[in-house]
């Protein structure tokens, strides 16, 4: 199989099919009206994906497949839109999972394009990581082997160089649930009341086709807000608590959730899953790529209530109409509810500062050149960042110096916890275990996590995709030696049964 250098898959970018790439004197001009007005909010009825089932199972794995193709979704109504899905659907299905089980993900790709997975806070090994290298060609196929390891809500998504933020726009994206028996023992809502809610924004042309516009590659704000593929879907509820396990799947914009009543928002897990103990918010800021667990409690209003999950401006995104709501839940129904949302959720053993061995600074910044890089540096397969050994504790900083963008950080392999933001503690709701840290307009951000436990080469990045591909990412190597990233590479089909 070929691999390709950094100029080879910018030029593919630039001449891949499917999306509508627009001059940057033309970006947003006549599409924003055309579209908007076409899809009043709260008109269409919401829905979650589809769980996928295994292809087959044993005592100890789950053997799943997954097709990266081309489809036709109704996302506005009256047309479809091509997208480029898992399975061909937007968005891709959810993996439902046990803890310690593992998972053997088959992924096989029927675009045009290359591409490669990523499953976004799994404890990886660093073939099956998704290395940005570590294409699937059109026509090969790569088995991934996915540990389990811990209850918590993933995701996956394309991760190749140069090309994240266009394939993940044109579709591939999914969420990945792993529960395990003691998150299952309590008694939060369960079933139909355990929901997810995969937050994206699109553009779309007047046919309906998707509008892929970096702005210069600043940035992809869209003037649509669509959840789990609906855009302000209308969500009927009855009058009982539900948990919603939000993903913020876009690949620029943030959010600021707030309920239209004032009430405030449970938060019960982060990226890493369960908090010790939940915390009560009025809004959440919500970053691409983090996933935050909450709790609503539809009990305290009368039916025939509408309540609005609310967009708050935050800086940096563009405004457009509508782009200040996400969806509405209409309190229809009455029904008993036998849910508790805990004092304690989990224990959570804490790192203390102390025990780092060594603290490390990145400042997180546009070149005059218009690269986004860290430390002044572009990605570079040869040079490593960092090289913290097994077990290390370590502290890194994120200095965002400058008032251009935010930058969503993400470490692979490990959880961290914030230490503090510009010197203050981290807001209530993050104080759980995260893999993607909130670095706002001149904020420093500390983050303190142990490096285990795989040795090899890992990513660390911004999750503004189109930053991450053009060119603030960069990688650590954790211990000497390990696996190599690349020595699982795809291969070409026809591939065998699983």
């Amino acid at each position: 199989m070929k691999r390709i250098s950094r100029r080879e898959a910018m030029k593919i970018v630039a001449l891949a099919g499917g999306t509508v790439l627009l001059p940057v004197g033309l970006q947003y001009r006549g599409y924003t009206q055309t579209v908007s007005g076409t899809v009043a909010p709260f008109t269409l009825s919401f829905r979650t994906p589809p769980v996928l089932n295994p292809v087959r199972s044993d005592s100890t794995t789950d053997y799943y497949q997954i097709r990266m193709q081309k489809g036709q979704v109704d996302i506005l109504p009256g047309r479809t839109t091509e997208v480029w899905g898992y399975n061909g659907i937007f968005p891709g299905p959810i993996i439902k999972q046990r803890a310690n089980r593992v998972s053997t993900v088959r992924f096989i790709n029927n675009l045009d394009v290359n591409t490669c997975v990523h499953l976004h806070g799994m404890t990886s090994s660093p073939q099956y990581d998704g290395y940005t290298l570590d294409f699937i060609s059109p026509g090969y196929y790569k088995d991934y082997v996915y540990p389990n390891s811990r209850a918590a809500n993933f995701w996956y998504h394309d991760h190749g160089l140069a090309q994240t933020a266009r394939n993940v726009y044109m579709g591939l994206a999914g969420m990945y649930i792993v529960q395990d028996d003691q998150e299952l023992a309590l008694p939060l809502p369960k079933g139909n009341y355990d929901i997810p809610l995969i937050i994206q924004d699109r553009q779309f042309a007047s046919d309906n086709s998707l509008i892929f516009d970096n702005r210069n590659q600043t940035s992809v704000m869209g003037d649509t807000i669509v959840v789990n593929g609906v855009p302000w879907p209308r969500m009927e509820v009855a009058n009982r608590k539900y948990r919603f396990r939000v993903l913020n799947a876009s690949s620029s914009r943030s959010y600021g959730l707030a309920l239209s009543t004032g009430d405030a928002l449970t938060v019960i897990g982060t990226d890493g899953g369960l908090m010790s103990a939940p915390v009560n918010t009025q809004n959440i800021r919500l970053a691409p790529a983090e996933r935050y667990d909450l709790i609503i409690d539809f009990s305290r209003y009368p039916l025939g209530t509408q309540v609005e999950l609310q967009n708050l401006p935050l800086p940096n995104n563009l405004v457009f109409a509508n782009t200040d709501k996400i969806m509405r839940f209409d309190v229809v129904r009455s029904e008993t509810d036998d849910s508790v949302v805990p004092s304690t959720l989990r224990n959570i053993q804490s790192i203390p500062e102390s025990s780092a061995v060594r603290t490390r600074d990145f400042t997180v910044q546009q070149r005059a050149d218009g690269v986004w890089a860290i430390n002044g540096n572009g990605w570079d397969r040869n040079r490593v960042d960092a090289n913290p050994q097994l077990e290390d504790v370590e502290i890194w900083t994120f200095r965002n110096t400058a008032n251009l963008s935010f930058h969503p950080m993400h470490l692979h392999l490990i959880d961290a916890r914030i230490l503090d933001r510009n010197g203050q503690p981290p807001f209530p709701y993050e104080v759980g275990l995260k893999d993607v840290f909130y670095v706002g307009e001149n904020e420093t951000v500390r983050v303190i996590g142990r490096f285990r436990p795989f040795a090899g080469k890992f990513m660390y990045h911004c999750h503004n995709m189109v930053h991450e591909d053009r060119d603030m990412m960069s990688q650590f190597q954790v211990g000497q030696g390990g696996i190599n990233p690349m020595s699982a590479p795809a291969r070409p089909l026809p591939a065998p049964p699983l």
